[in-house]
């Protein structure tokens, strides 16, 4: 078995530009190997697919893919909303700090339940010190909420899930079938996912990052969200490229429509928790009887074995658990929670996903059985924890006018640029067909026609 299981040797990619994000960790350097390991298996499909005559190569710009790890859209005039809800952040517990995730309003309602406070940052500080932070953590998920305790990495590395998390591979592959490509005669050496179907139900921000990297190389993505769903910090940020349509799947015509979408995807990415999918009617049998020959890639935030498995989690409340907020304290002498410069977790996760798709895509390709792939943010941080770190001196702070394209991209919410992509393959150079567009915008169908 050829499937993807680590990052790429550093001789399978050429790598230009400079400068590293300032961290305890290799946040810069695990940027660049993801890139990478994302251009490695787009090589190796549009070898088995003959769309190149030999091997192509693969270059990174590795301060480009740095900043791609942060936010890829400069509106031009406007100003993007907030990434963060008012009351989210870190506090201080009675024996420690906690982080409250309240982005998502029943996230919000659970812990302002828990904490018996209104929606007052002042009241809420003064509640969460009146509580340990591993009692508050669990009375706010036992409520429906998420949160996550500070945990040291010799805490984390003891603790039931973190043990479990470290016995999971980086990118877990089971259940192996062979399945049979769609022909796409769109594809070519410029455009190699040109006519794949790629269906996506998922949130932010890992799996949205992986779907957006595969539109990159022109694949038709169709997200799809819940009516009324919306994330307004992040979706100018990575609906880049995709069709994004709305779909009740709570009831029996939304549920028939995803169906017979899925029924007609390449690939399925997903970021459904453990027994999610099956409550709906889509266990993976009916999956295989749908879509016999699709891909499926999915992730979850702790990993797929261990208590926490089924436990709802983000990047910023995964690095508090793995002990990479309280790492980041230390290096810094600071006296609170030092998460990483960006969410590269998250980041990282999703191109490591775009990989998967790819590899198991080529080794379909070349006649070979695949398997559904399984990542994690829990299992990226385990990864990201021992990544060796570059010597540079040379600190990226944020991007200049300089690492943007110079051509307006009409948005669904204005005009702005776009990063300059970071990843070329042969003749492949990645771009976007669509703008960024708002959710709900689209029908649910298939830009590409269905043959």
């Amino acid at each position: 078995m050829s499937l993807i299981s680590a990052l790429p040797a550093t001789d399978g990619y050429r790598k230009t530009g400079t400068g590293a994000w300032s961290s305890v960790y290799a946040v810069s350097e695990l940027a660049t190997a993801t890139f990478g390991a994302v251009g490695q298996e787009q090589a190796r499909l549009m070898t088995a697919l003959n769309l190149s005559p030999s091997a192509p190569n693969v270059s990174v710009d590795h301060r480009l893919a740095s900043l791609w790890y942060q936010y890829s859209f400069k509106p031009n005039g406007w100003e993007m909303p907030s990434l963060w809800d008012a009351i989210a952040g870190d506090y201080q517990t009675a024996d420690g700090w906690i982080r409250l995730h309240t982005n998502l309003p029943r996230h919000r309602t659970a812990a302002l339940k828990v904490l018996e406070v209104k929606a007052n940052r002042d009241a809420v500080s003064q509640a969460v010190r009146r509580w340990s932070a591993s009692e508050l953590e669990s009375a706010i998920v036992a409520q429906g909420g998420v949160s996550a305790a500070m945990r040291s990495r010799a805490v984390w590395l003891e603790h039931p899930q973190g043990r479990a998390v470290s016995r999971d591979p980086l990118i877990g592959w089971h259940s192996p079938r062979q399945i049979k490509l769609r022909d796409r005669s769109e594809a070519t050496a410029e455009r190699p996912l040109a006519g794949l179907r790629v269906l996506d139900l998922t949130r932010v921000l890992a799996g949205p990052v992986s779907t957006r990297t595969l539109a990159g190389f022109g694949a038709d993505v169709l997200r799809v969200d819940p009516p009324g769903w919306d994330e307004p910090g992040v979706i100018p940020d990575i609906s880049l490229g995709k069709s994004c349509t709305y779909l009740d799947l709570k009831s029996p015509s939304g549920l028939e429509k995803l169906q017979e979408l899925l029924s007609q995807a390449d690939v399925f990415v997903h970021g459904y928790r453990p027994g999610a999918l099956d409550a709906l009617g889509l266990t993976r049998a009916k999956r295989d009887e749908l879509a016999p020959n699709r891909v499926e890639v999915t992730l979850d935030a702790y990993g797929w074995q261990g208590p926490w498995a089924a436990r709802r989690g983000f990047d910023s409340l995964v690095q508090m658990s793995a002990g990479i907020a309280d790492a980041g304290r230390d290096w810094a002498n600071a006296d609170k929670p030092t998460p990483l410069p960006v969410q590269a977790l998250d980041h990282a996760t999703g191109y490591l996903m775009a990989a998967a798709v790819l590899s198991a895509l080529a080794e379909a390709a070349a006649g070979n059985a695949i398997m559904l792939g399984q990542l994690s943010l829990a299992r990226t941080a385990e990864l990201l924890a021992i990544l060796g770190k570059s010597d540079t001196k040379e600190v990226i702070t944020g991007a200049s006018p300089s690492d943007y394209s110079q051509a307006l991209e009409e948005s669904g919410w204005g005009s702005g640029h776009r990063l300059k992509p970071g990843l070329t393959v042969g003749d492949a150079k990645m771009f976007w067909d669509k703008p960024a567009f708002k959710l709900g915008t689209s029908a649910p169908v298939w830009a590409t026609a269905i043959t």
